[in-house]
This record gives structure tokens, C-alpha cells and sequence, in this order.
């Protein structure tokens, strides 16, 4: 019972740390999306709660970057699936960073730490990537055109994400060996208070 209840308010906290680095976050604009800030602690949460925690956190994810506004131009475009993918890219990279971590963590908890530092930005623009696929290709054209560039493809990764990845791929491989001394020394609080 002890366990459920710290897991519960861990996940809070990591919810709410979520939240207000996506809100604070979305001032930080590198072309024209924010990077996403909350990478970090969804990898923490997911590594010391599981996958259905890295699910979770990835849908609070989403959800504030649907609060923040920073999806705006494509919530005028098509909102039913702006939310789709919005919800689907901080859910799956939740899902995905969990899922490496709890493969590798047994053989070297610094290898999975930096495998879903990588896996969790890469699963999160991949599905944007697809959502846009799905949802805007004939806006994107658009957007395109009006920006001097010749081919959809080059505008999305020269001007809508490129940038935005390459940071937050940074971001993550320079906070990975914080992140496994942060998830140590979670754990072995954990473990401590197990055996109370």
C-alpha cells in the first residue's frame, strides 16, 4: 500500500514538473515550434514507474502542449487531428523510452538512460512527422510555398522540426548522466523506504 501511495505521488510530481516545463517551455521558440523541455522528467517517471507511467506523463505532455497553445496553427487547421497527434506523440514517447529503459537498465543503466534519452525525441517527432503526413500535407504545402520553399519535405525538416530535434536530442544526451544519478538516487530512496 505504501509503494501504490509513493508511486501515486511521485507521478504527481513528475506530472506537475511536466506540465510547468511545457507551459514555461513553449516561450522558447526555435523556428516555429518551442522545443519540448519535458523529455527529461518523462524519462525519470518512466524509468522509475514503468511504462504505463511513461504513457501517462507522455498524455500530460500532450495535454499542456495543447493548453499552451503552442499547436495553435495546426488546432485551426484540423483540430481533431492536432489532438490525435499531439496526445499520440507524448504518449508513445512516454511508452518508448520506458519500454528501451526497462530492456537495457538490467545490463547498464547508463546505456538505457541514453538509449531512451534518444528513443523518447526521436519517437515524439517521428509521430508529429506522421501526423503531419496524415492530417496537414495539403496546409504544409501551403506553408511551403508562402515561405520561398520548393518541396513540402525540405520545409518540414529544414523549418518545422529540424532545429527543434537536433536540441532537444542534445538536451537529452547532456542530461543523461544526471538523469541516472537523479534515477539512483530515487530508487535507492525507494528501496529504503520499502523496508520500513
Amino acid at each position: 500500500m505504501k509503494a501504490n501511495t509513493r508511486m501515486i505521488a511521485g507521478l504527481g510530481l513528475f506530472t506537475a514538473i511536466v506540465v510547468v516545463l511545457q507551459l514555461t517551455g513553449a516561450a522558447i521558440k526555435f523556428g516555429v515550434f518551442s522545443i519540448t523541455m519535458t523529455l527529461a522528467p518523462i524519462i525519470i517517471g518512466a524509468a522509475l514507474y514503468g511504462i504505463g507511467a511513461g504513457a501517462w506523463l507522455g498524455l500530460a505532455f500532450g495535454i499542456a502542449v495543447l493548453i499552451s497553445g503552442d499547436a495553435g496553427a495546426f488546432l485551426a487547421v484540423n483540430p481533431v487531428g492536432t489532438v490525435i497527434t499531439v496526445l499520440l506523440k507524448g504518449a508513445l514517447a512516454g511508452v518508448a523510452a520506458a519500454a528501451v529503459y526497462k530492456a537495457i537498465e538490467s545490463k547498464n543503466k547508463f546505456a538505457a538512460v541514453l538509449t531512451a534519452g534518444i528513443t523518447a525525441p526521436v519517437v515524439n517527432t517521428g509521430v508529429f512527422l506522421l501526423g503531419c503526413l496524415a492530417f496537414f500535407m495539403p496546409t504544409i504545402n501551403e506553408w511551403a510555398a508562402a515561405a520561398g520553399v520548393e518541396s513540402a519535405g525540405k520545409f518540414i525538416i529544414t523549418g518545422m522540426v529540424g532545429i527543434n530535434f537536433l536540441v532537444e536530442l542534445a538536451v537529452n544526451l547532456v542530461l543523461s548522466t544526471v538523469i541516472v544519478r537523479i534515477i539512483n538516487l530515487l530508487q535507492k530512496q525507494q528501496k529504503r523506504n520499502e523496508q520500513k
